[in-house]
């Protein structure tokens, strides 16, 4: 079963919340018989029935992402939780609006919409690299809506402007257009410049990112408002933030990421209740690279979750 919610997000963008399992039998709402087109509905329609009786999930992907990396993740989580991934602005099939609306106050208004729309909280925030930032911060901004919180790869340090202008460099040599699907998973998993050894994990991953045009093959994001979205924190540390997320956290890292060893260990430190794992053979998209390890990972840490209610 695949289930299209919109949500309105700040300043009325609209956003698209997908379910990618059979939610848990308890909620009537969702009984949409397995391999039927995907339906479209309006969380203002969709009302808050089962979000009682069902812990909630909300999942954010990382910049250039969409809400379907987190398919397989939200397919064995839907088997007890009612588990959502969001298409943040920008991305996947929700809007893209003018590049002054890409801060991250909005992105943190963003997810808190979609957690009150479609009747989620308190929920468990999972983020991975950007959407773990924004969950964090929405975890400290409205400790109400959160019960516990996952952060998969994501620096708590500043990065700076030259991590800014390779990734300006980076998306210029693009060789966009891609004739087909295959260029594309071929360069991401081997031709980039920034893949150390084959990976084809990584070429499946930006595969899912780019739709057909009358030339070829073309991200469904704006290059430019990904620089513009990545500009509005990476000249800033986000330590002050971790330290206010007062719900249990687990901060993953891949074991061939972006994030430290130090760094999350650090992290875990800072924050009041905060865990550590990570995930050999994985780099940077720990959750795309090794699915099965990422769920060894991050299960238990949901199991000792204190029960709805009892908090």
């Amino acid at each position: 079963m695949v289930r299209r919610i919109d949500v309105t997000g700040a300043g009325g963008v609209r956003l698209a919340a997908w379910e990618y399992g059979d939610p848990p039998k308890a909620d009537p709402l969702r009984a949409d018989p397995p391999g039927t087109d995907p339906e479209r509905t309006d969380a203002s329609k969709d009302g808050d029935a089962g979000a009682e009786r069902t812990p909630g999930v909300l999942l954010l992907h990382g910049l250039m992402g969409r809400a379907s990396h987190w398919a397989p993740t939200v397919r064995w989580l839907s088997e007890r939780h009612r588990a959502v991934a969001l298409d943040q602005r920008g991305h996947g099939q929700s809007g893209k609006p003018p590049e002054s609306e890409y801060t991250r106050d909005a992105y943190v208004d963003d997810a808190e919409a979609a957690l009150e729309q479609l009747g989620l909280a308190p929920a468990v925030l999972i983020g991975h690299a950007m959407g773990a930032l924004t969950a964090w911060q929405l975890s400290a901004k409205r400790p109400d809506l959160v019960r516990g919180l996952i952060i998969c790869d994501m620096r708590a340090s500043a990065l700076g402007a030259a991590s800014q202008r390779e990734w300006e460099n980076w998306f210029r040599a693009w060789p966009l257009p891609f004739a087909t699907l295959a260029d594309v998973r071929k360069w991401f998993g081997e031709d980039d410049p920034w893949v150390e050894r084959p990976n084809p994990a990584r070429g499946e991953f930006y595969a899912e990112v780019m739709h057909e045009c009358a030339d070829g093959w073309r991200p469904v994001f704006d290059p430019r408002q990904m620089l513009k979205t990545r500009e509005t924190w990476v000249y800033d540390a986000h330590w002050e933030e971790l330290a206010q997320v007062q719900c249990p956290a687990l901060v993953v890292r891949g074991l061939d990421g972006e994030l430290g060893r130090a760094e999350s260990q650090e992290m875990v430190r800072v924050l009041p209740h905060g865990q550590y794992a990570e995930v050999a053979d994985a780099g940077h998209l720990v959750h795309y690279d090794q699915p099965d390890a990422w769920r060894s990972a991050i299960e238990p840490f949901l199991d000792e979750l204190a029960p709805l209610g009892a908090r």
